[in-house]
């Protein structure tokens, strides 16, 4: 499979060969789906935590005996329908992650990535290497491939290339090791480096 690759500022377009074990698969909707969800459940905190009527404090003696005072009887004034009282159904600290065999995961990157070239939104360049850490530089490097936003992949993210990226709304640069399938999807337009593209082809095929 080949894809367009861009070099350099002046729009000049070449190719470059990718595997089809990577580029060329599929869109599976229902792994995608299922390895989506379970990434962003394992992002979530889960540390929400709220008392109950054993928790809150104080509430031991009984405030008025059970008969002869007119009044509904209780136990402690702690109780959910007091104020200062614990909550009903109190919410406790849970783990929200959810397994998915390694396997799975690459085969749905393969299948996002396969998706991404069969639309036009995945770009090839030669590198990314900014001289310097200005924002206007890596907008120029955005405008000569003509997009607002992307999502850039690169082998190595520089400092420079963090720096020059950071006020730019919708633009995100990371290496191939943080690649992750939610910031694939959520990302109109990825670019992927040369170097980039060796190592997820060693990775995923």
């Amino acid at each position: 499979m080949e894809l367009k690759l861009h070099q350099g500022k002046a729009g000049k377009t070449g190719r470059i060969t990718v595997a089809d074990a990577v580029f060329g698969q599929k869109f599976n909707e229902a792994l995608v789906h299922q390895v989506l969800v379970a990434y962003m459940a394992g992002n979530r905190a889960g540390t929400k935590a709220q008392k109950n009527r054993s928790d809150v404090r104080g509430g031991g003696r009984k405030p008025w005996r059970q008969k002869g005072t007119g009044r509904a009887r209780v136990g402690t004034i702690r109780s959910p329908l007091w104020r200062g009282g614990g909550v009903t159904f109190a919410a406790r600290p849970r783990d929200y992650s959810k397994k998915i065999n390694r396997k799975m995961y690459q085969g749905a990157l393969r299948s996002i990535l396969s998706e991404l070239a069969r639309q036009d939104r995945l770009c090839c360049v030669e590198q990314f290497d900014l001289d310097a850490p200005r924002t206007r530089k890596a907008r120029e490097f955005l405008d000569a491939l003509g997009f607002q936003s992307a999502l850039i992949i690169t082998d190595e993210v520089t400092p420079n290339a963090h720096l020059a990226t950071r006020n730019l709304q919708g633009v995100s640069v990371i290496d191939t090791a943080a690649m992750d399938p939610r910031s694939l999807v959520g990302h109109e337009h990825v670019v992927m480096t040369r170097a980039a593209i060796g190592k997820v082809e060693a990775w995923l095929s």
